[in-house]
C-alpha cells in the first residue's frame, strides 16, 4: 500500500448529516454524507471503501476528485482552505461480510427473516458512508434512515429518535464521538427496558425467536453496571439511553457502539432458568467490558490504533471490578485467573509476539492488532497490577481527572499515567512502559546460593528466543517483608535464608495473588518447602504454582515427566480454579501420546484415578445450594471421566440422554454438553447425527447451540465427518460467524482431523472471500497450530502458510505458529518417553 498521512491531517470534520437509504430486497444502499469541517489542506482527502462516488460538492459547488480504492479515499480539490461543508453523493451493495452494514439472517416458525446491523470497527464507517473514519476525527453526527419498512418494525440508533417524516427516521444529534462507534439496527424486535437510579433509559433488544425471559439477565445486569460505572468512575453516564441488541450474525463477541451495543447473540441471551454458572458470568463480563467502553473508548478515545490496548486492556479489567461488585458470591475473579491469565502468559512467552503497544498504520494491519491475549488479557494484567500498586482510591481519583481533561476528545497512554500519576504520587508511567512498550515477560529465579536469598530476572520463551537484554518494574508481591516492592534490577540479594525462613515461620513464595505478569522459578530447596506445606497455601496461590509449573515444562526449563507425579496431590481440591489449573496440566500430557495405543491407555488410566474421587463426590446431578465451586468443577471431573472411558461414566451420561432425548435443551446446562458429546462419541449413528443437526439449525437458545456445536463434530465415524465438513460452506446451517468453532471440534478430533485440514486448505480462498478482512480471519490459523505437534503436520503447515507470510494481517500470526508447532515437536519428540513411563507410574 502507499503510504500517505492520515486523513485527519487534511480536514477536520465538526458535524455530519448523513442520510442513507437502505433496500433489503435490492441488497442496497444510497445515500449523501453531508461534512461540516476544517479543510486544513486545499486538497482534502475522505475516507470510502467500496462506494460507489456519485457526486462531490464544496459549499454547494461540484469540485474535482479523484477515487483513491488503494487507500480507501477520495481526494478532493478545494478552491479555499477554512471552513467548509463537503456535500458527498454515494451508492453501495449491502454485503453479508458482517462488516458496514449488513443483513443477519434468522428463522421464525419457519419464516427466514433478517434485521439490518452494523460493525464499524475498525475501518468500515467507510463503507457505509464517506467520512474522515480514524478515531482522532470526532466531530457530532445527525442520521437520518430510510428502509423498506413493514408493520411493527423498530430501528435504533446511538441516539433517541425524534421525528418520522415521509418514512426517513431522524435521530437526534449525538455528542461528539468517533466515527467506529457510529451505529443502527432496524427489523421486527422485541424488548425489555427498565431505568437506572439517574434515569438512563436501559434496553435489551433481539429478534423474536427468542423467549422474552431470555433478556432478563442482561438487562438487571447492565442497568446495575451502569449505576456502578457512574459511581466508580466518578463521571455521569453521558448519553440519554443504553441499548444492548442481540444480532443473529455478528463476527466479534461483542461491540462498544455508543448507546447502541451489539452482541453476539450468545453472548447476551440466557435461559435464567437453565444456564450454567460459567455461562452467566462470561455473559455478565461480555456486558459489563462493552459498557465500561462507554467512558473508557466512546468519552475518550485512543488517538490512533496504536494506543488499542488503551480501550480493550482496561475495559476487559473493569468487566471483572464491576461484575465482582454488583455480583461477590460469584468470585468472578477467580475466571479471570483461569481464562485471561494464562491465555496471556501462554501467547506473550513466544518469540515474535507484539508488544501491547505497537506501532501501526496499515488498514490490514489494524485488524490484526486485536491479539485477545495480548491486548485485551495480558493489558488486563498490566492494569490489575497497577490497581494493586495505587488501590482503588487513587485509581478512581486518577480516572476522574483523566475523564475531565479528555471527555468527548482522545488520548493517548501517556495521558493516563499522568492522570494516575497525579493521583498517587507514583511515576506509573516509568513502571508501565517497561510492560507495555516491549514484548514478553521475565522468568524470576529464586534460589538459594551460598545460603543467601537471591533473585535475578531474564526474559522468558517457550521455545527458541532471542535473548537482547529487557528488563521489567516487576512488582514481585513477595511474602517476606525483605522482598521489594518493585524489582527493577537483574539480580537482588534478600539476605541470609535460613534467618529469614525462621524470622518469617512460612515458605518464601513470590507473586502473592497471581496479579503480575511473570513466572516464578523455584529452586528445589525453596520449591520442596512450598510443596511440603502446600495446604498452607492458598488457592489463587497455588493455582500459580501450577501454572508456573506448565509454562516452565513448555520452556523445558523443567521436565513434564517430573510434574506428572505432583498432579494428584490436587485432584481432591475443592476449589474450581486449582481444579482448572491441574487439567490444564493433565490436557497437554495428550500431545505425548498417539490415539489408540498403550499409552494412550495409560493416560486414560491415569485420568480415572484423578477425576476418581470428585466424581464420586459430585455426581452427575446439581444439587440445590451446593456451592459455586463445586457446580465449575463437576464439568472438569466428568470431562476427565469419560475422556478416561470409565464404563459408569458413560453409561451415566448414556442413561441421561434416554431419559431427556425429547427435550434435549432442558438437560442441565453444566452437564448437558457432556450427555450429548458421550452419546455421539459412543452411541452415535447417521440418524443421531442429522437429528442433532437439525436441533442446532431450530434451536434459539444460543448456550444450547454452542453445546451442539461442540458435541456433533465428535462423531467418530468417517462418513458423518465428511458430511459434516461439506457444510462449513452452508451458511443456512453454519453460519459463518460459527464456522472457526466447527472446523477447531473437527481439528481437534483424532478422526476428523485430516479431513478438517484438507478442506482449510483446499478452500482457503474461499475463507478468505468469506470471512477476510475480519479480526476473526488470523484465529483459523491459530486454532490449527494448536492442533498440531508432530512433525509431519509441523512440514504440512509450513508448506502450506510459509507462501502466505506477507500477507498483511497475517505476518506475524503465521510467523509465530511456526514456532509454536515447531517447540511442541521438539519437546514432544525429546519427552515422550519420560513423559509416558511418568504417566505409568503415576
Amino acid at each position: 500500500m502507499t503510504e500517505i498521512k492520515h486523513f485527519y491531517e487534511t480536514f477536520h470534520p465538526a458535524h455530519y448529516d448523513i442520510f442513507i437509504d437502505i433496500d433489503r430486497g435490492a441488497k442496497t444502499i444510497s445515500g449523501t454524507s453531508k461534512i461540516n469541517g476544517d479543510a486544513i489542506e486545499k486538497t482534502v482527502s475522505i475516507n470510502q471503501k467500496y462506494l460507489n462516488i456519485k457526486s462531490v460538492e464544496a459549499d454547494g459547488e461540484a469540485v474535482p476528485f479523484k477515487v483513491d480504492d488503494e487507500n480507501e479515499g477520495i481526494h478532493i480539490d478545494l478552491k479555499k482552505t477554512g471552513e467548509t461543508t463537503l456535500t458527498i453523493a454515494y451508492d453501495a451493495k449491502l454485503t453479508d461480510s458482517m462488516m458496514g452494514i449488513y443483513p443477519s439472517y434468522y428463522e421464525l416458525n419457519g419464516e427466514k427473516k433478517q434485521i439490518i446491523g452494523t460493525q464499524f470497527e475498525t475501518t468500515f464507517a467507510r463503507q457505509a458512508f464517506p467520512c474522515v473514519d480514524e478515531p482522532e476525527a470526532k466531530a457530532k453526527f445527525d442520521l437520518a434512515i430510510k428502509f423498506d419498512e413493514q408493520p411493527g418494525e423498530t430501528i435504533l440508533a446511538n441516539m433517541p429518535e425524534i421525528r418520522n417524516e415521509d418514512g426517513v427516521h431522524y435521530f437526534d444529534t449525538t455528542v461528539r464521538m468517533s466515527t467506529y462507534l457510529i451505529a443502527f439496527a432496524f427489523g421486527d424486535l422485541q424488548s425489555k427496558k427498565t431505568k437506572t437510579k439517574s434515569g438512563v433509559e436501559v434496553g435489551v433488544f433481539a429478534t423474536k425467536a427468542h423467549k422474552a425471559k431470555e433478556l432478563d439477565f442482561t438487562l438487571d445486569i447492565a442497568k446495575r453496571a451502569i449505576e456502578f460505572y457512574e459511581d466508580f468512575y466518578q463521571t455521569p453516564y453521558p448519553l440519554p439511553h443504553s441499548w444492548q441488541l442481540a444480532l443473529p450474525d455478528f463476527s466479534a463477541g461483542a461491540m462498544e457502539n455508543w448507546g447502541l451495543v451489539t452482541y453476539r447473540e450468545a453472548y447476551l441471551l440466557l435461559d435464567p432458568d437453565n444456564t450454567s454458572i460459567d455461562t452467566k458470568m462470561l455473559v455478565a463480563t461480555v456486558v459489563t467490558h462493552e459498557l465500561a467502553h462507554q467512558w473508557f473508548g466512546d468519552l475518550v478515545t485512543m488517538k490512533w490504533w496504536d494506543d488499542l490496548w488503551l480501550n480493550e486492556s482496561f475495559a476487559n479489567m473493569m468487566e471483572y471490578v464491576a461484575v465482582d461488585a454488583i455480583e461477590p458470591d460469584w468470585h468472578v475473579w477467580e475466571m479471570f485467573q483461569t481464562s485471561d491469565v494464562p491465555a496471556a502468559l501462554q501467547r506473550d512467552a513466544t518469540d515474535g509476539v507484539q508488544s501491547v503497544h505497537v506501532e501501526v498504520q496499515d488498514p490490514a494491519e489494524i485488524d490484526a492488532l486485536f491479539d485477545s491475549a495480548i491486548v485485551y488479557a495480558k493489558g488486563a494484567r498490566m492494569l490489575v497490577m497497577v490497581r494493586a500498586l495505587l488501590g482503588d482510591d487513587n485509581l478512581r481519583k486518577g480516572l476522574k481527572l483523566y475523564f475531565e481533561a479528555h471527555k468527548y476528545g482522545n488520548a493517548k497512554g501517556s495521558d493516563l499515567w499522568s492522570a494516575l500519576g497525579e493521583a498517587s504520587g507514583m511515576d506509573v508511567g516509568k513502571i508501565m512502559n517497561s510492560w507495555l512498550e516491549q514484548p514478553g515477560y521475565p522468568v524470576v529465579s529464586a534460589s538459594v546460593v551460598d545460603g543467601k536469598l537471591t533473585l535475578s530476572q531474564e526474559q522468558f520463551f517457550i521455545g527458541e528466543g532471542k535473548e537482547v537484554g529487557r528488563q521489567w518494574q516487576i512488582p514481585l508481591n513477595g511474602n517476606y517483608d525483605v522482598a521489594p516492592k518493585i524489582m527493577s534490577e537483574k539480580t537482588i540479594t534478600l539476605g541470609d535464608y535460613a534467618e529469614l525462613r525462621k524470622e518469617n515461620g512460612k515458605p518464601f513464595r513470590l507473586n502473592v495473588g497471581n496479579n503480575s505478569h511473570f513466572v516464578v522459578k523455584y529452586d528445589e530447596t525453596l520449591k520442596k518447602d512450598i510443596f511440603d506445606n502446600i495446604d498452607t497455601v492458598d488457592t489463587i496461590s497455588q493455582l500459580g504454582l501450577l501454572q508456573d509449573l506448565r509454562l516452565l515444562a513448555d520452556a523445558r526449563q523443567i521436565s513434564y515427566a517430573d510434574v506428572v507425579p505432583m498432579l494428584e496431590g490436587f485432584s481432591e481440591s475443592t476449589s474450581s480454579t486449582v481444579t482448572a489449573a491441574m487439567y490444564r496440566i493433565a490436557n497437554n500430557l495428550k500431545k505425548f501420546v498417539k490415539p489408540n495405543t498403550d499409552e494412550e491407555k495409560a493416560l486414560q488410566a491415569f485420568y480415572d484415578k484423578l477425576s476418581a474421587k470428585q466424581v464420586a463426590r459430585l455426581g452427575w446431578k446439581p444439587e440445590a445450594g451446593e456451592s459455586i465451586d463445586d457446580q465449575l468443577t463437576r464439568p472438569y471431573a466428568l470431562s476427565a471421566a469419560l475422556y478416561a472411558k470409565n464404563e459408569k461414566a458413560i453409561a451415566a451420561a448414556h442413561d441421561l440422554f434416554a431419559a431427556n432425548k425429547d427435550d434435549l435443551a432442558n438437560l442441565p446446562a453444566d452437564i448437558r454438553l457432556l450427555v450429548i458429546r458421550n452419546e455421539v462419541k459412543n452411541y452415535g449413528s447417521e440418524e443421531l447425527v442429522n437429528s442433532l443437526l437439525n436441533e442446532y439449525k431450530t434451536t434459539s437458545d444460543p448456550s444450547y447451540k454452542d453445546d451442539l456445536s461442540v458435541a456433533i463434530p465428535s462423531t467418530t465415524d468417517d462418513k458423518l465427518i465428511a458430511e459434516i465438513v461439506a457444510k462449513f460452506e452452508d451458511a443456512d446451517i453454519i453460519k459463518p460467524q460459527d464456522l472457526r468453532a466447527w472446523y477447531r471440534g473437527i481439528l481437534n478430533n483424532d478422526e476428523g482431523q485430516q479431513a478438517a485440514w484438507d478442506w482449510i486448505r483446499n478452500d482457503w480462498q474461499w475463507l478468505e472471500d468469506t470471512v477476510g478482512g475480519d479480526m476473526e480471519f488470523a484465529t483459523f490459523i491459530t486454532v490449527t497450530a494448536y492442533a498440531f505437534h508432530t512433525p509431519e503436520r509441523f512440514d504440512e503447515f509450513k508448506k502450506f502458510f510459509e507462501p502466505k507470510i506477507n500477507t498483511p494481517g497475517l505476518t506475524r500470526e503465521i510467523t509465530m505458529d511456526i514456532s509454536t508447532i515447531e517447540t511442541k515437536v521438539n519437546l514432544v519428540e525429546d519427552e515422550k518417553n519420560a513423559v509416558n513411563v511418568a504417566i505409568k507410574n503415576a
